[in-house]
């Protein structure tokens, strides 16, 4: 079906442009939506009247999305979730999580702006785009962590490998002094050992007497 546009959609097109889509996505998804009306020469005729009222619109709505992505851009947020020690979480962060973080920290956030391709589902910083208008979009950083400690180690740039090799390094290191406190134990002991067989050792042969 053929419809025409009320404002950019992506991969579509912009305001004012007919273009061609699949039956169910305008029926279901840019018409009701308020996106686009079917293409026909009364509807044509609408938006030709109402063009100017919505490109002024627009420009309202686009200028508030942009003060509000100057406010959000680059944002960094805290996600705990329990993890394996590879890193992979029990469970997933969805776009709702998401929003519903950005909200509690301020913003004016909803579910559908948060472009998500699936649910993150490993420990580690993750951009995310967030579109706030048709024609705005910004990126946000969520730190999904075990704990707050964590997330500061990896927001200082420290992945969970990194911390694991440093982890494994410690013990192997803490092992190694370990065993040479054992090897240091084990001489001495042999030392003793050999002191006292030479003592109760029987002693063999006469002594020099001191007079001849």
């Amino acid at each position: 079906m053929e419809v025409i546009l009320l404002e950019r959609v992506d991969k579509l097109g912009n305001m004012g442009e007919v273009v061609s889509v699949k039956a169910g996505f305008g029926r279901n998804f840019l018409l009701p939506q308020g996106k686009a009306l079917r293409s026909n020469k009364a509807n044509l005729a609408k938006f030709e009247a109402q063009r100017a009222a919505l490109e002024a619109r627009n420009a309202e709505l686009r200028g508030e999305a942009q003060t509000e992505a100057n406010k959000i851009d680059g944002h960094k947020f805290v996600v705990i979730r329990q993890a394996s020690e590879t890193g992979a979480l029990y469970g997933s962060v969805s776009t709702r999580d998401v929003a519903d973080q950005l909200k509690a920290e301020g913003f004016t956030i909803e579910r559908k702006q948060i472009q998500l391709e699936q649910p993150i589902k490993e420990l580690g910083l993750h951009e995310i785009v967030v579109t706030l208008h048709p024609e705005v979009t910004t990126t946000v950083v969520a730190n999904v962590a075990r704990s707050a400690e964590e997330a500061e180690l990896q927001a200082d740039g420290r992945s969970i490998a990194d911390m694991r090799a440093e982890e494994e390094a410690a013990e192997s290191a803490e092992f190694d002094v370990q065993s040479l406190f054992d090897e240091d134990a084990d001489i001495g002991e042999d030392i003793r050992n050999a002191k006292r067989d030479d003592e109760e050792a029987p002693q063999t042969g006469e002594e020099e007497d001191p007079q001849t």
